[in-house]
């Protein structure tokens, strides 16, 4: 079993990560972590693109779990002799580790690489495509502080169009039974979805998710004077004032500061997620590693 997307999982494995990953939550806060789950498993976690969240939070979770893990430097790999991303698979493979965990700039690519693969992969990230784990961890962290993901107004703003983790977080939380708003500008919109106004989608709002401008991956520059996106198209305090008193703030991260959200809201401590997001990042992705490798320790 691989997880390349969130379509890879069937209800009954969702119901059970995120059931899991509340579990591995609390003990993740107890003073000494070390389970021995996938004790004798060894990881690899081969990101050919750069990252602080996910990579350590897989490193941290395997390790947690009693694994042995290993990450891939793509710098100095063959890769950058020339070697085809196949071959390197292939090589990966005939070391015989237990998971592979991979991020990569080309959409589909972990679905390349697991084709070669004798052991489980998990996409963590591949180019405009998916991020599944991150909308499995933000499901988690909503339900944490919800209670439940069913039935909540939740809006998704900003870089749709380059955005794996709205990819992946539309086709998880409609799943759950969430109200979806999504909103940005027109120009970053994907074109299969219409484009609606970030105050249309924040009013009533009970969960706002911003995402980051992606301007690595844009073709044409978005011409944006300092501030004109935040006045436009980001979260201000005026703006979040339109969703529920309550409303929680999301950010997969990195944040913008001044871009797609204001430096206060994404600290404020009542109503940003941000920082739990991380922390559930850990817990949940724990929870996909023990459950993919469960036929290897049983």
């Amino acid at each position: 079993m691989h997880l390349l997307s969130i379509d890879s999982l069937s209800d009954a494995q969702v119901a059970l990560i995120l059931d899991e990953g509340a579990r591995w939550f609390e003990y993740n806060r107890q003073p000494r972590r070390n389970s021995k789950r996938l004790d004798g498993l060894t990881v690899i976690n081969a990101f050919f693109e750069n990252s602080t969240r996910t990579l350590l939070s897989f490193e941290i979770a395997a390790k947690r779990l009693g694994a042995q893990v290993v990450v891939m430097q793509v710098e100095r790999s063959s890769i950058k002799k020339g070697e085809t991303l196949e071959d390197t698979a292939r090589t990966l493979n005939a070391m015989r580790p237990d998971a592979l965990v991979i991020r990569h700039g080309t959409s589909g690519a972990p679905g390349t690489v697991a084709a070669l693969m004798d052991c489980p992969v998990i996409n963590g990230g591949d180019g405009i495509g998916e991020h599944p784990t991150q909308a499995l961890l933000d499901a988690a962290t909503i339900r944490h502080r919800f209670g439940h993901v069913a039935g909540l107004r939740i809006a998704i703003c900003g870089d749709l169009k380059h955005s794996r983790v709205a990819r992946s977080n539309i086709k998880l939380l409609r799943r759950l039974g969430a109200d979806l708003r999504l909103a940005g500008p027109p120009s970053l919109m994907p074109d299969d979805l219409p484009a609606c106004d970030i105050d249309q989608a924040v009013d009533g709002a009970e969960v706002v998710m911003m995402l980051r401008v992606q301007r690595e991956r844009m073709t044409e520059d978005l011409g944006d004077a300092p501030g004109e996106y935040l006045d436009r198209y980001g979260l201000t305090a005026a703006r979040l004032a339109k969703a529920t008193p309550h409303a929680a703030i999301m950010h997969p991260g990195p944040i913008n500061r001044g871009v797609e959200i204001e430096g206060d809201l994404a600290d404020d401590p009542a109503r940003s997620l941000i920082i739990l997001q991380v922390e559930m990042g850990v817990a949940v992705r724990m929870a996909c590693l023990d459950l993919l490798t469960a036929e290897r320790v049983a």
